[in-house]
């Protein structure tokens, strides 16, 4: 049973992708310790075995975070919890990932994206892809658990990028760990959203949706459309069968080979050792 509840409201970093940054432009506020504990308390009394933090980065006041959950440890030693850290503050903070190993963190989701440069360099993610590997592996050795999420569709991705990412996710023995609907994802462009200043998006724009309150944009490579379409009618498919996820994953990687007019090779085998037991996921996954 999980509880929710948020340590801090809005983000400092202005990535443009994100719907968050219209709302905040990057303003960051937290909590008082005392406030979050408090909601704690109430839902913990309530039941809660699991607390999901929701601020869009835990990290963004290291000061104030490491704090509370060394308090929300030393109240509840048996609750466990998960946040939401980028990549980039992993790295520069990797000094206080063991204290959120030892008070209770279980899963750190990320916002990876991509693992192509050029294309998080447009979203202005502040890391690359050997960052992401760097983060992944800093994770593996202090024993903490890496969900990273992605914005699999964009307009700059191509059937070979979508291929990579599904290549680098099962080589480095992700296939199992990623929720299947993080590679249907298609790039949302809200109102106020700071991609569509880029001369780089114009081409692909399709009107705004009020209803939506949205951008719609269309792939210059029809395939890429007709994919993600594919693609998120293959995994709440494969979920409504209760298919598990490397099943998933794999009529995911044909599906993209096909549509590539590629033959379908064997999914790729880790090149990094097996994680040991299963991967905590809540059963309704951050979309971050």
């Amino acid at each position: 049973m999980t509880g929710y509840t948020e340590a801090s409201r809005g983000c400092k970093h202005l990535c443009r992708h994100c719907p968050i940054v219209p709302v905040y432009k990057g303003h960051f506020r937290i909590v008082q310790r005392e406030v979050v504990l408090q909601d704690i308390r109430q839902q913990v009394a309530a039941g809660a075995e699991h607390i999901t933090f929701g601020d869009p980065d835990f990290f963004n006041g290291i000061g104030h975070a490491i704090p509370l959950v060394q308090a929300l440890h030393a109240e509840f030693p048996q609750l466990t919890y998960d946040v939401t850290i980028k990549i980039e503050h992993l790295l520069r903070h990797a000094e206080h990932l063991p204290r959120l190993r030892d008070t209770g963190c279980v899963l750190v989701t990320s916002a990876a994206e991509a693992v192509q440069d050029r294309i998080l360099h447009i979203l202005d993610k502040g890391h690359t892809q050997q960052d992401f590997f760097d983060a992944l592996e800093l994770c593996r050795r202090v024993g903490l658990n890496l969900n990273p999420t992605f914005v699999a569709f964009t307009p700059w991705t191509s059937l070979h990028d979508y291929i990579e990412l599904l290549t680098v996710l099962a080589t480095q023995g992700l296939s199992a760990h990623v929720a299947p609907i993080q590679l249907a994802m298609r790039l949302l462009l809200p109102a106020g959203s700071k991609l569509l200043a880029l001369p780089e998006l114009q081409p692909y724009l399709a009107g705004f949706d009020a209803s939506a309150l949205t951008h719609r944009w269309l792939h210059p490579d029809p395939r890429l459309d007709q994919l993600c379409d594919a693609a998120l009618q293959l995994v709440q498919s494969g979920e409504a069968e209760e298919a598990g996820r490397s099943e998933i994953f794999a009529r995911l990687w044909a599906a993209a080979h096909k549509a590539a007019g590629l033959s379908v090779p064997s999914v790729p085998e880790p090149v990094v050792a097996p994680r040991r037991g299963p991967m905590p996921y809540l059963n309704e996954p951050w979309y971050c």
